[in-house]
C-alpha cells in the first residue's frame, strides 16, 4: 500500500493544479490517479485554441494546455499515476484508503486528504429520451470530438446537432473542416448556451443555420439514422403541433448538458446536490472532513482556466487542513461569468479575453464602443478590414500509438485562407517523431509563409 499526504483522484486541468499547489504548499507527497493513458483529461482532444487566456496570457490549444498543467505538476514534485480507474474510498483511522483497478490487479493507497476532480460525462440520448428508432450515427458530441480529433474517424457528412453547448458549437466548426455539411443546429432555449464568442466564431462565421426554441423531436431510420425531425417549442418548452420538418441526414450529435462525474465520491459519503454535483463550503471542502472537490465534478464551469484555479485552492486548502491553519475561501463569480448567447447585432465579439466584449465599429469615425481595452478596438478594426484566425486541426501520422497529431498555425492567417490550408494539409503525413512547436508543414499563401506547428 502507497501512503500519500494529498491524493488528487482525477488528472484533468483542475486535478493537476490541485496536486501542483498541494506539493508547493509542502506536502511531503502528493500522488494523482488517472483513469485515462495520459494525464490531461478532456483537454487532450480539444485541439482548438482559446485555452490559457487568463492563466498564462496566452492562446494555447487544449494539448499545449494540457502539456503545461502537467509539467507543473511533475516540477513541483507530484507523482501523476496514469491507467487507474478509482472504485471507492474507504475511512481509514485518521485518513482514506483509496482503491484502484490497474491492468496488474488492484492497489490501494493510503491517505491524510483527497481532492476530487473526477470532472464530468456527457447527458445521452437515453437521458433526453428522444422518440423514434436506434440507429447508428447518433452521437454525443464529446465522443464525436474524440473519434475525429484523436482516432480518425469521420462520424458522418450530413449533421445536426441538438444543443448550443459549447462542445457542440465547437465540432460544429471542425466538421466543416472535416469537410460534413452541418444542416442545423437546434436549441430548446432561446439563447444559445454556449459562449458568445463560439456562436460567432464556430456557426456565423459558417452559415450555419441555429435554431432556438426548437429540439428534435423524432429519430428516423433502421440500421443508420436517415432523417430528423425539428419541432418548435412554446413557451413553456412543450412540442407545438403542426411544426414538424424532416431534415435528411446521417448523423446526430448531441450537445445537452454535463453530468458531475461523482460516483466513487459517494462510495465515502460525500453529500451531492441534485444535479449530482458535489455540495461543498467555501473552502470546497465536501461534508466528508479531509475530503475537497475542484472543477467540474463540483460545478460545471466556463473556463479551463477557472478549473485551475479552484483545484489550485483546493490543493493548498488540503495541506491547510492537514496543518490545522486557516483555510482560503472561493469566490463562486469565478465559474462562469463569461458572455454567452448570441452575439448583440451589429457587433463585433472580442476573443483576445474571456470577457467577450461585444465592439460596436463605427465606419464613418473609426471609433470603437463597448470594448474594456485597446485590445479589444484593434481586435474590432482587424475583424472589420482582414479577419484573421488561428487554424486548429490535425494531421496523419505513422509515429507512436496516435493516429494524428493535432496541429496550429505558428501565427494568425486570413480567414479566407484557411479553407486552402486545410486542403493541403489532408495530404501531410508525419513520419518522425515531433515536439511541441515543431514544424510539421509549411507553404506559402497569399504571399506569405505559413508554418503549422504540432501542439502535442
Amino acid at each position: 500500500m502507497r501512503e500519500c499526504d494529498v491524493l488528487v483522484i482525477g488528472g484533468g486541468p483542475g486535478g493537476l493544479a490541485a496536486a501542483c499547489a498541494a506539493k508547493r504548499e509542502g506536502a511531503d507527497s502528493v500522488i494523482v490517479l488517472e483513469r485515462d493513458k495520459r494525464a490531461g483529461g478532456i483537454l487532450n482532444q480539444c485541439i482548438h485554441n482559446g485555452f490559457g487566456l487568463i492563466r498564462y496570457n496566452l492562446e494555447l490549444t487544449g494539448p499545449e494546455y494540457a502539456v503545461r498543467a502537467i509539467l507543473e505538476a511533475e516540477q513541483a514534485g507530484a507523482q501523476i499515476l496514469c491507467s487507474r480507474h478509482v472504485s471507492s474510498i474507504e475511512k481509514a483511522g485518521d485518513g482514506y484508503c483509496v482503491s484502484a483497478y490497474t491492468r496488474d490487479g488492484i492497489e490501494r493507497f493510503r491517505t491524510r486528504a483527497i481532492v476530487l476532480a473526477t470532472g464530468c460525462r456527457e447527458r445521452t440520448r437515453g437521458n433526453i429520451s428522444i422518440p423514434g428508432s436506434r440507429p447508428a450515427g447518433v452521437f454525443t458530441a464529446g465522443v464525436a470530438q474524440n473519434l475525429v480529433n484523436v482516432r480518425n474517424v469521420m462520424v458522418g457528412r450530413r449533421v445536426v446537432i441538438l444543443g448550443s453547448g459549447d462542445i457542440g458549437l465547437i465540432m460544429a466548426r471542425r466538421l466543416t473542416y472535416e469537410g460534413a455539411k452541418v444542416l442545423a443546429i437546434a436549441e430548446i432555449m432561446p439563447q444559445p448556451t454556449g459562449l458568445a464568442r463560439n456562436v460567432s466564431q464556430c456557426v456565423q462565421e459558417f452559415g450555419i443555420p441555429l435554431y432556438v426554441r426548437t429540439t428534435v423531436s423524432r429519430i428516423i431510420g433502421k440500421k443508420r439514422l436517415e432523417a430528423v425531425e425539428l419541432s418548435d417549442l412554446d413557451d413553456s418548452g412543450k412540442v407545438i403541433p403542426g411544426t414538424a420538418r424532416r431534415i435528411d441526414c446521417d448523423t446526430l450529435v448531441l450537445s445537452v448538458g454535463l453530468i458531475p462525474e461523482n460516483e466513487v465520491a459517494q462510495t465515502v459519503g460525500v453529500k451531492l446536490l441534485p444535479n449530482n454535483a458535489v455540495d461543498t463550503d467555501r473552502h470546497l471542502q465536501t461534508n466528508v472532513s479531509g475530503v475537497f472537490s475542484c472543477g467540474n465534478s463540483r460545478h460545471v464551469m466556463d473556463l479551463a482556466d477557472y478549473v485551475s484555479e479552484q483545484g489550485e485552492m483546493a490543493g493548498r486548502n488540503a495541506v491547510h487542513l492537514l496543518r490545522g491553519e486557516a483555510m482560503e475561501s472561493w469566490d463562486e463569480e469565478k465559474s462562469n461569468c463569461m458572455k454567452k448567447g448570441f452575439p448583440e447585432e451589429g457587433t463585433v465579439t472580442c476573443t483576445i479575453c474571456p470577457n467577450g466584449c461585444q465592439v460596436r465599429f463605427d465606419e464613418k469615425t473609426g471609433e470603437t464602443t463597448g470594448n474594456r481595452c485597446l485590445r479589444g478596438k484593434r481586435f474590432a478594426v482587424q475583424e472589420r478590414t482582414a479577419p484573421t484566425r488561428t487554424l486548429t486541426t490535425t494531421v496523419r501520422t505513422t509515429v507512436g500509438e496516435d493516429r494524428l497529431i493535432p496541429v496550429r498555425t505558428a501565427d494568425k492567417i486570413a480567414r479566407d485562407s484557411i479553407p486552402a490550408l486545410i486542403e493541403q494539409l489532408r495530404d501531410v503525413v508525419v513520419n518522425e517523431p515531433k515536439a511541441i512547436g515543431d514544424t510539421v508543414y509549411s507553404t506559402e499563401l497569399d504571399g506569405k509563409e505559413v508554418r503549422v506547428i504540432a501542439t502535442a
